[in-house]
């Protein structure tokens, strides 16, 4: 059966309706139905010489009308679409559009291997057909036409798989690209949120310890004392601080919004943080050779390299936070000094047998060392035993300065 080559309406669509509305998804299957069906009408009108005639030729419509019908399912059951359809040409010159539309479905959707056997099923069709009507064209022509168009639909339905795979590939690819870089912002933001809720503790261990250390030595003066005024007024300025730290902390929490806490390290010096705790009534004795930017009270000439302070810094707040908590009335003794390129920062306090004061949960040291480690320097904290059953806790770190 001598076929036109066919412009087919539709495709990979059909697979895929969500992506349209229902209406246009209907118009679309109503036109390929309405064209398939025109196009073999064409065929049997217009193309053939040789055509059923009488009731054959009603035979032949009705054929060709229920094969363009039996379309709307071609994704559906594409194989099975394909052989019945192929069926139907080799009887129906009607049919004749249709079962190339179904051989590119088949082509579309499945392996080349099954769509090439629906083409030779087309190609016999072909064949039956001009046994039935040998006077439309010769054996030859008839053989070298359908094989021509039927391959021709083959690697045309064969290349829009491949070009809808390839897009399929792509697409996933985009989307796994876009959840890794979801997933390390988030990351990113958490880590974050990470670093400020160990800031926040940081800081306000460290005030809630000098409030606690303020409160005692409020206790032991008395009411009669001349600087109760005075104390109780450091005790209210370190409380408000305090507050404000939580509240940050509260903010983030609340609506995960990360900002720079208000009282971080920076800029804070631990001649500063010496003199506060010593102001507190804690038990001081410090060793500082480092220049002024660090926090020493040594020498005022400008440094030699830049030196990575807040880190120094948060090293002797977390250990007088720590005597203060466990060792209250101790005496602390803070060493920090230059070897090198590094700073080594040595806190240490007695262990006293009354135990700790106030609460404590561990998480200080364990950022301390993860803060320290980020920047190339080295944290350990560890129990040192002095003889005659006394105990000292050490907390050193070498932290680099630039």
């Amino acid at each position: 059966m001598p076929s036109p080559p066919l412009a087919v309406a539709g495709g990979r669509s059909d697979e895929t309706p969500v992506r349209r509305g229902p209406w246009i998804e209907r118009g679309r299957s109503a036109l390929l139905v309405l064209s398939s069906f025109a196009g073999g009408l064409a065929l049997l009108f217009l193309v053939l010489e040789q055509r059923p005639a009488g009731g054959w030729r009603v035979l032949d419509i009705a054929v060709g009308a229920l094969a363009s019908l039996v379309l709307l399912v071609r994704y559906r059951a594409p194989l099975a679409v394909g052989l019945v359809l192929a069926v139907a040409g080799a009887f129906s010159a009607t049919a004749g559009v249709a079962n190339y539309v179904a051989l590119f479905a088949v082509a579309r959707s499945r392996r080349t291997e099954q769509a090439l056997l629906v083409a030779l099923a087309d190609i016999a069709g072909a064949l039956v057909f001009w046994l039935l009507y040998p006077a439309n064209s010769a054996l030859s022509l008839t053989v070298v036409v359908n094989t021509a168009i039927t391959l021709a639909v083959v690697a045309w339905g064969a290349l829009q798989q491949k070009q809808q795979d390839l897009v399929a590939v792509y697409r996933d690819r985009a989307a796994r690209i876009e959840r890794e870089r979801e997933q390390r912002a988030e990351q990113i933001q958490m880590a974050e949120r990470a670093r400020i809720a160990q800031d926040m503790h940081d800081s306000v261990a460290h005030y809630i310890s000098l409030i606690a250390l303020y409160a005692g030595a409020l206790a032991v003066a008395g009411d009669g004392a001349e600087n109760v005024g005075t104390t109780a007024a450091t005790i209210r300025t370190t409380a408000i601080s305090a507050l404000d730290e939580l509240r940050t902390v509260i903010g983030i929490l609340r609506d995960g919004t990360v900002v720079t806490p208000r009282n971080s390290a920076h800029g804070h010096t631990v001649a500063g943080l010496i003199d506060e705790a010593r102001q507190a009534g804690q038990l001081v004795v410090a060793h500082l050779d480092l220049p002024d930017d660090s926090g020493s009270t040594g020498s005022t000439a400008a440094p030699r390299e830049p030196l990575n302070a807040e880190h120094v810094y948060r090293v002797v707040r977390e250990g007088l936070t720590n005597a203060r908590k466990h060792a209250p009335g101790a005496l602390v003794t803070v060493d920090v000094r230059r070897e090198g390129g590094d700073a080594l920062v040595t806190v240490t306090n007695p262990i006293e047998e009354t135990g700790s004061v106030l609460p404590g949960t561990g998480a200080g040291l364990s950022g301390l060392v993860e803060r320290i480690a980020a920047v190339g320097g080295v944290t350990e904290h560890e129990v040192v035993d002095r003889g005659e059953n006394t105990h000292e806790f050490r907390l050193s770190a070498r932290v680099p300065l630039r």
